[in-house]
């Protein structure tokens, strides 16, 4: 908090007498926070996550662009932005590629302004009641986590900051005090966090923070070499048994403009054309001259679409498939005409001479483009949602030789996508046990896939599927098919594995952060 609030953070009541003295001011002695003006306070902190999770070159690019779900090829209008989005297919990316660079700073930007106001907290500087600061001070420690997490994830051995005051270059911490940090901050924090659900939208309440725990226990093998199955199902159990949240009854509801109210979503990055832009994936995804079907504000820039290997994993009666990709004809908002066909394959991501044509590749259209769209949507980002925290019980226990269990879980979460044929939405624990249906290998350029490999051997393949129908294009992609080993050793489309596989299971610390601090060393392999 400056010297000055600003007149826009207080509210007062209506008066009719015009001859009262306004200010446009306040100065912070005279500044008197409640716990009604914490939203107001702590909102700085969150909004640092709407640039980072779908700005340009953000999280849901660093975890899409690099997995087997989404591509960006050569289009006529474009797209190969010096083989930006070639590196991050073949996983040939370096240490001054800009697309990783764009996450670290977000994150970080978030944890100064945590940093900032729990130190205002403390010291009085922001003159909380003292209830109220201890609980505000739990919320931006949880923030302060889930931004951690994210650099955990991403680049592995980073600095810790948990001081405001201290100017001195931080001291680089290896994955596993990393991982610690975040485990430990989410443990002591949780019992002091709101358990309530409305009020908390976009906010770190006990929910979202024992989702993000959860979070970081499923990968634990990934992170530390230890798995924490047992710790998931604590966790998971915890939320479903609290019976605060539920299966939204419409899959496209939990994505679509007013995605606020959906009873799915436990934790949100909270996206508004005008006052909260940042959400932008329609924009990178349709083709030009779908801003005729949509009838909107501005032009789609034509860019990225669907892996089509993976398109052909879906069961054609699987709704998902529907709802998250645009497919096939697409027709003029007013006249009805034929504006473009939307088809599923692909030449190739460029950089030989390949250029994909205007209408190759299905489009996302997972979060709901409005009649109108702007160039900024007013979907919010479901970071945690329901299914999610049923999922990550499944894999547990799965993973821990309960699968009759974990098909239960699945089974539940696939039957809105399987209302016209509900005999397909159960599976087996045996069905979870198989491979993938994904068809792995280098594709050809008239679609054919050669030296294919198959995803038959890939252990829990199924259940990775099943993964992938329910959450693509939701960034969580690169992280799944890591701990799958899919990641390291598969190929798809135009990928083959990195000769060093394991090392890109890392984004390099970005060379400016390098040259700024001395402490830093490089990621291994880069």
């Amino acid at each position: 908090m400056t010297a000055l609030v600003g007149f826009g953070l207080l509210s007062f009541n209506s008066c009719t007498d015009l001859s009262e003295e306004v200010f446009s001011e306040v100065l912070e002695k005279e500044y008197q926070p409640q716990e009604r003006d914490l939203p107001t306070i702590l909102a700085p902190v969150y909004a640092s996550f709407r640039n980072l999770m779908f700005g340009w070159q953000g999280y849901f690019d660093l975890q899409e662009e690099s997995a087997d779900h989404i591509i960006t090829p050569v289009r006529p209008n474009g797209w190969d932005d010096a083989g930006t989005y070639r590196r991050m297919h073949q996983h040939t990316w370096t240490t001054i590629q800009w697309q990783p660079y764009n996450t670290w700073q977000q994150a970080y930007s978030s944890i100064t302004k945590a940093n900032r106001v729990i130190m205002q907290i403390e010291d009085g500087t922001l003159p909380l009641p003292e209830s109220v600061g201890k609980s505000a001070i739990a919320e931006l420690r949880a923030a302060r986590a889930l931004a951690y997490y994210l650099l955990l994830d991403n680049h592995g051995n980073v600095p810790i900051v948990t001081d405001y005051r201290d100017v001195s270059l931080p001291e680089q911490k290896t994955r596993k005090e990393v991982y610690d940090f975040v485990v430990n901050e989410l443990t002591t924090v949780i019992p002091l966090l709101s358990n309530e659900v409305g009020s908390m939208y976009g906010r770190m309440n006990v929910w979202a923070a024992r989702a993000l725990l959860a979070k970081v226990y499923l990968n634990s093998e990934v992170y530390v070499g230890v798995s924490s199955w047992d710790k998931v199902i604590s966790l998971t159990d915890d939320i479903i048994n609290a019976n605060k949240y539920r299966l939204d009854t419409e899959y496209k509801s939990v994505f679509s403009p007013t995605n606020q109210n959906s009873p799915e979503i436990i934790f949100s990055v909270p996206y508004d054309e005008v006052y909260g832009q940042g959400s932008q994936i329609h924009m990178k995804t349709l083709d030009p001259l779908s801003r005729l079907v949509y009838n909107m504000a501005a032009g789609p820039w034509g860019g990225n679409c669907a892996v089509p290997q993976f398109i052909d994993s879906y069961d054609k009666e699987d709704q998902r498939l529907y709802d998250s990709w645009i497919q096939g004809p697409q027709y003029h908002a007013t006249t009805g005409e034929l504006v473009i066909t939307y088809e599923k394959a692909v030449p190739g991501i460029g950089g030989d001479g390949t250029i994909a044509a205007s209408n190759a590749g299905y489009r996302i259209g997972k979060y709901e483009i409005k009649k109108g769209a702007t160039n900024n949507l007013d979907n919010d980002y479901p970071m945690f949602r329901y299914a999610d925290v049923l999922l990550m019980k499944a894999e547990a226990l799965l993973r821990t030789g309960r699968e009759s269990d974990a098909a239960v879980l699945v089974s539940q979460v696939r039957e809105r996508a399987f209302r016209a044929n509900p005999t397909k939405a159960t599976v087996s624990g045996a069905d979870l046990l198989g491979g993938s249906k994904y068809n792995y290998g280098l594709q050809n350029k008239d679609g054919s896939v050669a030296g294919t490999n198959g995803g038959q051997d890939i252990k829990y393949g199924r259940f990775l599927d099943e993964l992938g129908w329910e959450f693509t294009a939701e960034a969580h992609r690169r992280q799944d098919i890591i701990r799958f080993g899919v990641f390291q050793t598969k190929s798809w489309f135009n990928h083959a594995p990195h000769a060093n596989a394991q090392s890109r299971t890392l984004f390099p610390i970005p060379n400016d952060e390098i040259n700024k601090n001395p402490k830093l060393k490089q990621n291994t392999g880069y």
